[in-house]
């Protein structure tokens, strides 16, 4: 249903401190088989380097967005062990670096950033449904030479906005297009990207 509604890449977040995982490891497994690892991501706070690249060889993908508080040299030692492309998050309300800091000790060791919010009502750095100072992202990008993408509170109403004003390389959403009882609505979706798109567009991009 995502792919057919326009999703570029899926995103299936396992191993969390504070949100339950939607599935099962084994069950992420056996669809990223089914839909191939290309436009599948693996999304986790697990911070061991073994069991992080244990965990990316179980599920045979080759993406991985990186949301636990590690050291540069932590992602050094997995990319070492496995070849991954990872996607670093930049949680905002979290992290202790400035944007333009953490781009210059991050970069060498990544192939994309992702902002995302800090809630600290419930401990979680990301699906916390709140969006953040977008100025803050803006300034992430401008430091950066690696892409940058913008989520946190992303819903069909406000991503055009957000493109418009931070202009990121990519968009994700979670808790944005979901129905009342948890589910992705199709709905929600196709919304999301049509709006996304628009901004892409109304941005200058191609």
């Amino acid at each position: 249903m995502l792919l057919g509604c326009g999703v570029d890449l899926l995103g299936f977040p396992l191993r969390l401190p504070v949100h339950k995982p939607d599935m099962s490891e084994a069950r992420a497994r056996a669809m990223i088989e089914a839909l191939g690892p290309a436009v599948c991501v693996l999304i986790t706070y697990e911070d061991d380097p073994g069991r992080l690249v244990e965990l990316c060889r179980f599920l045979n993908v080759n993406t991985v967005q990186v949301h636990a508080d590690v050291a540069p040299e932590t992602l050094a030692l997995i990319r070492a062990r496995y070849p991954l492309r990872v996607f670093k998050s930049y949680v905002v309300g979290r992290e202790a670096l400035s944007p333009r800091d953490f781009v210059q000790a991050y970069a060498p060791v990544c192939d994309a950033f992702i902002t995302d919010t800090f809630d600290p009502a419930t401990g979680a750095s990301g699906a916390t449904g709140k969006v953040h100072d977008w100025r803050v992202s803006s300034e992430l990008i401008r430091h950066s030479q690696l892409p940058v993408i913008l989520a946190g509170g992303l819903t069909p109403a406000n991503v055009r906005g957000a493109i418009k004003a931070v202009c990121p390389a990519a968009v994700d959403v979670h808790t944005g297009v979901e129905a009342p009882d948890g589910s992705k609505d199709p709905d929600l979706v196709r919304a999301f990207v049509r709006e996304a798109r628009a901004g892409f567009v109304e941005a200058g991009f191609s």
